[in-house]
């Protein structure tokens, strides 16, 4: 089993994956949790973030190939961050997330939902992710007090210019993997069968790496044994 290198969403920070690092680490698989948290702030934040990942990962002595697992929103960039690593990754596996859209903006993709956000930005920053919604996700699926105050400190005010942003051309043609969780991000799972690609589902949450990572962990050790 190749070593997971765990990527949080833009959106949120370490902590929202940390849980699931600790229950693959009591399986047996070796992780690695990348914080990316301080590229977000500023333009242009996807070539911060490529960046910030290729340094982290400078510190990461990988004796055989990993496989990237991002979560959420860190979907889109995991080909770009792959990119950085050369010929160390096995495998790409996404999380409750967009897959990639090389070339293209969430503004482009999601024009109702950016006009939104960007009404509700101050200052050029958007609001920080868990006030998006009504009622807050931290608040309603982190049941645990440490972990939703952790996860609230480090949840990052990203700049507007993110989701105006071109997201990055990079592409990977090796192999690649879904964890779906949530049936909001079901036409992304459907758009991975479609590839050809294993998929794994999970009736979950969104924030389920932080808050029920067992199941997850299981789900994703058993889904990375499929990639070819």
């Amino acid at each position: 089993m190749p070593a997971v290198v765990l990527v949080h969403s833009p959106y949120l920070g370490p902590a929202s994956l940390r849980p699931l690092a600790d229950a693959l680490a009591a399986g047996g698989i070796e992780s690695c949790l990348v914080d990316l948290r301080v590229t977000v702030s500023a333009a242009p934040v996807h070539q911060r973030l490529i960046g910030a990942f290729a340094d982290a990962m400078d510190e990461v002595e990988l004796a055989e190939p990993a496989v990237l697992v991002g979560h959420s929103g860190a979907g889109p960039l995991l080909p770009a961050f792959a990119a950085e690593l050369d010929e160390m990754v096995a495998g790409l596996v996404y999380v409750d997330a967009e897959l990639p859209t090389p070339g293209r903006s969430f503004r482009e993709l999601h024009p109702g939902r950016f006009a939104k956000l960007r009404a509700s930005a101050r200052e050029g920053q958007l609001p920080r992710w868990s006030d998006w919604f009504t009622p807050n996700p931290l608040a309603e699926l982190v049941s645990d007090d440490a972990l939703r105050a952790e996860m609230t400190d480090e949840e990052p005010e990203v700049a507007v210019e993110f989701l105006k942003e071109q997201r990055p051309s990079a592409e990977w043609d090796g192999p690649s993997g879904y964890l779906l969780l949530t049936d909001a991000y079901a036409e992304h799972a459907a758009a991975a069968r479609e590839l050809g690609w294993p998929v794994r589902e999970l009736a979950s949450n969104h924030l389920a790496p932080a808050t029920d990572p067992d199941p997850v962990a299981a789900a994703l050790t058993d889904l990375v044994g499929d990639l070819e």
